[in-house]
């Protein structure tokens, strides 16, 4: 089995509420921990060195809209790694990229137009900090403008009453159903009263598209530490550009000098491979 000779770890951030969403992973992962970035998560690696000789695989559990988790989770692992876990600790690839997002999110706003007409759409994803949660509705947008013209509302959600607002909004703007879609790893719905009548779409991938994902990101780690390379400087850049610090608005004096070159992709990837959606992903239902 891909991944069968490591120790997993799997981190979460906001995205999986700190990993709590990636817990009924764990048991189709031998020997695998979950956790959130920190303390957490260097118990959890000392934990993995201590229990055998395998290598230490790390996963970043994001859709790419927590570049700041992938880039603390590198500086604890170089950190762990400069000591007894020097050769033994890698830094997977990222599970996804906002990309993988739009285009899931797409999917179910298409499944969702054709099973209830005249409905709309909310994407509902833990509040983070400001620059993650405009990235949730820059997802939006591109999910509405290149979708099937459905409503799509944001509900960065702190307390039940935010995703019921977001809820009503969309109703008000005309949508005749409207059913909730999570941006991140959760399965389980939303109390009745943060859906305030709305449907609960379900997880954006089951479980079994979730691990298949998990042990090729695993496995990829694992081939490329066998060859010396331990992603672990790959992620330490993973939130550069992101926040107010990187930008290049001309406030006089406020820019820096770069050495590299700027594209303008949709993303900001950590090498992540697509991921496709899942065929078998559960049907809309009535909460």
């Amino acid at each position: 089995m891909a991944g069968s000779h490591v120790r997993p770890v799997l981190v979460g951030g906001h995205e999986s509420a700190r990993g709590a969403d990636l817990e009924r992973l764990r048991g189709a992962l031998p020997g695998a921990a979950v956790c959130a970035p920190g303390r957490s998560l260097q118990d959890a690696v000392r934990a993995g060195l201590a229990a055998g000789p395998e290598p230490v695989v790390v996963l970043p559990m994001t859709w790419g809209r927590d570049p700041v988790m992938v880039a603390d989770t590198a500086r604890t692992l170089r950190w762990l790694a400069a000591g007894s876990g020097r050769g033994r600790i890698a830094l997977a690839d990222q599970f996804g990229t906002v990309d993988h997002l739009v285009a899931l999110l797409r999917a179910a706003a298409t499944r969702t137009a054709a099973r209830h007409p005249g409905a709309g759409l909310v994407l509902a994803a833990p509040g983070a900090d400001p620059f993650d949660d405009a990235e949730l509705h820059r997802v939006a947008h591109l999910v509405r403008t290149f979708g099937t013209g459905l409503e799509i509302g944001v509900a960065c959600v702190v307390t039940d009453a935010d995703l019921a607002r977001a809820v009503h909004r969309v109703r008000l703007l005309g949508a005749q159903d409207v059913v909730v879609v999570p941006a991140g790893f959760a399965a389980a719905a939303p109390s009745a009263d943060a859906l305030d009548g709305a449907a609960f779409f379900g997880p954006l991938l089951s479980d079994t598209a979730l691990l298949r994902i998990v042990r090729e990101r695993l496995a990829a780690a694992e081939h490329d530490l066998q060859h010396g390379h331990d992603g672990i400087e790959d992620g330490l850049e993973a939130d550069h550009g992101h926040g107010y610090a990187h930008s290049h608005a001309g406030l006089e004096g406020a820019g820096h000098e770069h050495p590299h070159g700027h594209g303008h992709p949709h993303t900001h990837p950590h090498r992540a491979a697509p991921v496709a959606p899942a065929s078998g992903a559960p049907a809309p239902a009535r909460a």
